[in-house]
């Protein structure tokens, strides 16, 4: 394991120790709505500066994106951050939830830790280095075809604007593939279909903390990720599709005749 990936490794164990030590405590929480739908709780903060701390004590002239703090400038090197992704599921008590941390170098992802502290599970990537879960490399599933695939989605509960969209595809996928899971936190979603426990994934509106990560991981572990048109433009539009090449291909071609014009970039 390279030196940058090593600290993010550090970095996500030492958010987990956080996140998991207030887990008794969540009835007594302070709780703010950033927005409909999108809440942030002491926790989530508390979480992202123990990464920031960790990360910038080795990296001092580190840039860093973060879903709390957001932008702080630095060098090339910029670090991107969820530090509780699935908040939500975490204030309800419900178990999945994860942690997110990537590196992009001059706009190009190199590293990557999704860590599910719950069932001390750790996804790593480097980039031309393969995917890993807990040391054991992993790949994405073979299933290929529609028909025998387990999808992962995410509703676009930040972006009603395009639910009515989202239900078409969902309706015109969920015919033809063997069933669709909502988990809620989609960084574990995506190391998810990195691992082969889902063959594939699509949601429309995420950030780029939600996704770097995971994307990182899919690709290194032989998967392909695109925006809805089938381009690279993911992490800018939000709208992601993900999965082994085979079941990859079928949502696209699945989805794209349906997409609204706002949706089809």
């Amino acid at each position: 394991m390279n030196p940058m990936l090593n600290m993010a490794v550090r970095a996500a164990r030492r958010a987990g120790t956080v996140i998991l030590r207030s887990l008794d405590q969540i009835p007594y929480l302070k709780i703010e709505e950033k927005g409909q739908h999108d809440f942030v709780s002491e926790v989530d903060k508390q979480a992202e500066v123990a990464i920031i701390e960790t990360l910038r004590k080795a990296y001092p002239q580190h840039s860093i994106l973060a879903e709390e703090s957001g932008s702080q400038q630095g060098n090339e090197f910029e670090w991107i951050i969820d530090p509780l992704d699935g908040t939500t599921n975490y204030l309800h008590g419900h178990p999945q939830f994860s942690i997110s941390i990537a590196l992009r170098h001059q706009g190009i992802l190199t590293e990557a830790v999704v860590y599910d502290p719950l069932r001390d599970e750790m996804f790593t990537a480097s980039r031309g280095g393969g995917c890993y879960l807990n040391g054991r490399r992993v790949r994405v599933s073979q299933h290929p075809t529609l028909k025998d695939a387990l999808l992962g989605t995410g509703f676009p509960f930040k972006a009603q604007q395009h639910l009515e969209t989202y239900l078409i595809l969902f309706k015109s996928l969920f015919v033809h593939v063997a069933d669709v899971r909502r988990a809620g936190s989609a960084a574990l979603d995506l190391a998810y279909v990195a691992s082969g426990r889902l063959d594939g994934f699509w949601e429309i509106g995420l950030k780029t903390w939600d996704m770097a990560g995971g994307v990182l991981l899919i690709q290194e572990a032989g998967g392909l990720v695109s925006d809805f048109s089938g381009g690279h433009d993911f992490l800018v539009t939000g709208n992601l599709v993900a999965g082994n090449p085979k079941v990859f291909k079928g949502i696209l071609q699945t989805i794209q005749p349906h997409l609204s014009l706002s949706l089809k970039r």
